[in-house]
């Protein structure tokens, strides 16, 4: 009976009852300093447990492999266009799984494990060799496993440069608290946010989202979200006071998992600064909200607040060296209409910050021209008029919008429509991603708080499954998503091309990508331009030629 294997990049996505690629994929290159991937699928006519699967290389201590999990999701979108998977629903590989050297065998179907190389700074360039064997036995006769495959890395003589990409995935530190059952602030929670802060820094996530206050993000009007402010406030008649213990702890410990700049919450409601966002302190020794859902956005005792709280605020980041590390956010996504209430909430920020940046996600590329917001971050739908308005320092964002040709990484698009963002920002020189859900673990409009991600993957029938998250709770910490490294490798390929534009100059670089009309609404959709694009970019830096894939 029939066991076969195949090895494949980290770019195909293995479902159970799909062929897998005929591309012919055996090896990688790689620089100092950067993370690859790529996949073993396994497929047998019979039913064989506990199969072990074995590494041999001499660079064992810095490979890990997981297994491709499923999970299931019902709502893939409102409206397709071609470049996708699927149009159903149904179960899609995305959760990278806990491994520990056995893989279970199902008769008639493909499965896959995920291998992943850490390649340290300066790390000993030439040819590795990977070995992965499958040994065991199945049910009836002839279903003996004794199957390996060898996978050839070479590392190049020369580092990664480190990213210049600003890079957010909004942290939603009260969905910790509630799915891991434990109170906001306390040992536990602090713990598990270490976790995933150091998980995020590993995946390119260079700014961290700030709960100063609880974020008004993805709520009900007039609904709530768990308290997770970390100013700690007392008001004394007219006068605020503000204790920053807890901001210093979590300043600390994002800088320490490498996380290099900070953005502070919305100072106002989404989708218009209509109102204050829910704000906790202590008065007369009873903590008490003192603003939120029934406090207009330019109440006067708000802006007395805000007043009050910036020049400590920024003394104390300037006291972290942090000055021109701070982004400050007025209210997220307000449209047109809402643009004269956006604008007086934004004047008011902008005379507090003192000239740092102001960014939000909008489409109207009339806040720009009105003067209302110098550092827009328009929807790739979007960006055109943005790129012809020559905005210095442009950033980009995408959610449950972006379906329509750009780039995005929902379960049903295949994952070099993920992994081509980074030479699209290379081309159009982008400064800052944008990404709204790190891990959003409710449904839409935060109204179920207590819901499980590996079985509720589309924030209950809301956003298309693999916008409102990127990682999966595990035990302890952060379990990784194929979207999740796949859109790591992307930020690696800026990376790859910043480097060969510091060697070759801009022009050089630009010339490899070798599509004069390559945009975010027109690029390659096959795995094999990008990895040979890849390869090319490798090439031209080591200025030798490979035969194996990249």
């Amino acid at each position: 009976m029939l066991f076969k294997t195949r090895i494949l990049s980290s770019l195909e996505k293995v479902f159970f009852d799909k062929n897998t690629s005929n591309l012919d994929f055996s090896g990688l290159t790689a620089f100092g300093g950067e993370t690859v991937s790529f996949q073993v699928a396994y497929y047998a006519e019979f039913h064989a447990k506990n199969v072990a699967v074995n590494l041999l290389s001499e660079i064992s201590g810095i490979i890990s492999i997981r297994k491709v999990g499923y999970v299931p999701c019902d709502y893939l979108g409102s409206s397709f266009d071609d470049n996708v998977i699927t149009r159903m629903g149904g179960l899609f590989p995305d959760p990278l799984m806990p491994f520990d050297g056995h893989v279970n065998v199902l008769p008639g179907q493909w499965r896959a494990i995920w291998v992943t190389i850490c390649i340290p700074p300066d790390f000993p360039p030439r040819c590795y060799d990977i070995k992965i064997s499958f040994s065991g036995s199945g049910r009836g006769e002839g279903s003996k496993i004794d199957e390996s495959v060898i996978f050839s890395l070479e590392v190049l003589p020369m580092n990664l440069p480190k990213q210049s990409l600003i890079r957010t995935e909004w942290f939603h530190a009260d969905c910790l608290a509630t799915y891991y059952k434990v109170e906001s602030w306390s040992e536990a929670h602090w713990s598990l946010i270490k976790e995933y802060m150091r998980n995020s820094a590993s995946h390119g996530m260079n700014m961290m989202l700030t709960p100063l206050w609880t974020p008004p993000l993805d709520t009900a009007v007039g609904g709530d979200r768990p308290t997770t402010q970390l100013l700690e406030i007392r008001k004394d008649g007219g006068k605020y006071c503000f204790d920053f213990s807890r901001l210093d702890r979590w300043v600390d410990m994002a800088l320490n998992a490498g996380i290099g700049y900070f953005e502070m919450p919305h100072f106002f409601t989404q989708w218009g600064a209509e109102f204050t966002p829910k704000i906790m302190a202590d008065e007369d020794g009873c903590e008490k909200r003192i603003f939120g859902w029934d406090v207009p956005a330019l109440s006067p005792e708000y802006a007395k607040f805000i007043s009050q709280l910036m020049p400590p605020l920024l003394d104390y980041f300037s006291s972290k060296k942090l000055d021109g590390k701070l982004y400050f956010h007025v209210s997220d996504e307000p449209d047109s209409s809402a643009m004269d209430g956006y604008a007086k909430a934004a004047a008011l920020v902008k005379g507090l910050v003192n000239g740092a940046p102001i960014i939000d996600a909008l489409s109207s590329i009339e806040f720009y021209k009105k003067g209302i917001i110098q550092n827009p971050i328009p929807g790739l739908n979007h960006i055109e008029p943005f790129l012809k308005a020559g905005i210095e320092n442009l950033w980009v964002y995408y959610c449950c919008s972006q379906w329509d040709k750009v780039p995005n990484r929902f379960f049903h698009f295949p994952s070099a429509r993920n992994r081509i963002i980074g030479a699209l920002m290379f081309k159009y020189n982008i400064f800052g991603f944008l990404h709204w859900g790190y891990n959003f673990w409710y449904t839409q409009y935060s109204l179920d708080k207590n819901i499980n991600p590996f079985l509720t993957t589309d924030a209950g029938q809301s956003f298309p499954g693999g916008d409102s998250f990127m990682v999966y709770p595990g035990e302890g910490g952060p379990l990784d998503s194929i979207r999740h490294e796949v859109f790591r490798e992307a930020l690696q390929d800026l990376r790859a091309l910043r480097l060969l534009e510091s060697i070759k100059g801009r022009d050089s670089a630009l010339s490899i990508l070798d599509n004069p009309s390559l945009s975010f609404a027109n690029y390659p959709s096959s795995p094999e331009w990008i990895l040979r694009l890849r390869k090319k970019i490798d090439e031209t830096i080591a200025g030798k030629r490979f035969n194996i894939v990249r």
